[in-house]
């Protein structure tokens, strides 16, 4: 198989239609790994799982998705089969950002689209409008492509983060990393996500555990968990959103987010959100299901994207785009 410098594939299963493989590319701190569906001439389409989750979120959603098409799923930092971020590093959505231009900077594609769930819708949105050159449509799955913060909040989370990640520091030596069995460690997730199938749960935790001596353990980062201390406003969610120059497509689950962000100045800033994307040729679609809905139900959700993306597609290709989504 054809690789880039700085990209390597592992192939790990294959059928007359539609190969799996492995993806794993070198950054300072370590490798970002991550799953690659379909050929290496088809139409590129990344995708962003959500907190806490790994690119597993995608596995019963891109089956049903074109398969002429690549799609390229990655664990982002700190989550999944991806390393963690140095010691005294925080997680932030720029950052993110940052992750993913490398990505796309070792796959060589020119312009492609995004599919995001819930955070990485987040991320999504933030790449579409730092590089709106690149991004062809984005399809957001339960999220907003921004998260917002109040203002008056500002000052109490980002001192909440910074309180947070001394904390940590200060016990993690004195803290040993829990270990389960496989059964408590599933019965974990799903009381922390009771959003998520059992079966999905699974899924999840193909890249969500590590064996150990005596069991196996979480491998995502705990630092995960701590306040975001890299906010953004209302005001400037919207000047970034402005910024997209790719068609939208928000689909919202009518027991996840919808549900979820209920108080009154939640509401404003979700419907101000979407409204922009109205304004902007987009798309917003509910359907029935909770947060995870893409996972636990894909076919509830799976035509509405094919739709979407296939009215999307670009109608010709030059030999360089071509060539920019070849590996």
């Amino acid at each position: 198989m054809q690789t880039l410098k700085g990209v390597r594939h592992l192939m790990t299963s294959a059928t007359m239609k539609q190969t799996v493989s492995e993806f794993n590319m070198p950054v300072p701190w370590g490798e970002i790994r991550g799953k690659v569906w379909g050929p290496d001439h088809g139409r590129p389409i990344l995708c962003l799982h959500g907190w806490a989750d790994n690119c597993g979120t995608f596995n019963t959603l891109i089956p049903l998705l074109p398969k002429e098409w690549k799609y390229v799923a990655v664990d982002m930092a700190g989550h999944g089969l991806s390393s963690h971020r140095p010691p005294g590093v925080f997680y932030s959505f720029p950052a993110y950002v940052a992750d993913i231009r490398r990505v796309i900077g070792a796959l060589q594609w020119k312009r492609f689209s995004i599919i995001g769930h819930s955070m990485g819708g987040n991320v999504a949105g933030m790449f579409s409008a730092l590089y709106p050159e690149m991004v062809e449509s984005v399809v957001l799955l339960d999220s907003y492509g921004f998260l917002p913060t109040d203002a008056k909040e500002l000052h109490t989370v980002i001192r909440q983060g910074f309180e947070g990640m001394l904390e940590f520091e200060k016990k993690k030596d004195e803290k040993k990393e829990k270990v389960y069995t496989y059964e408590n460690a599933l019965m974990r997730l799903l009381a922390a996500n009771p959003s998520l199938s059992e079966q999905s749960a699974h899924i999840l935790l193909e890249r969500g555990l590590a064996q150990v001596e005596g069991g196996v353990v979480f491998t995502r980062d705990f630092r995960i968990n701590l306040k975001n201390v890299v906010r953004v406003s209302l005001e400037q969610s919207l000047e970034l959103q402005s910024r997209i120059q790719a068609r939208v497509l928000v689909v919202l689950a009518e027991e996840g987010f919808e549900k979820m962000f209920s108080e009154p100045q939640q509401k404003t800033f979700t419907s101000t959100l979407l409204q922009g994307y109205k304004d902007q040729r987009g798309m917003v679609v509910n359907v029935p299901g909770d947060h995870h809905v893409h996972l636990n139900t894909p076919e509830t959700v799976a035509q509405i994207v094919t739709d979407f993306l296939q009215e999307e597609a670009p109608s010709h290709s030059t030999a360089e785009d071509t060539q920019a989504a070849k590996l």
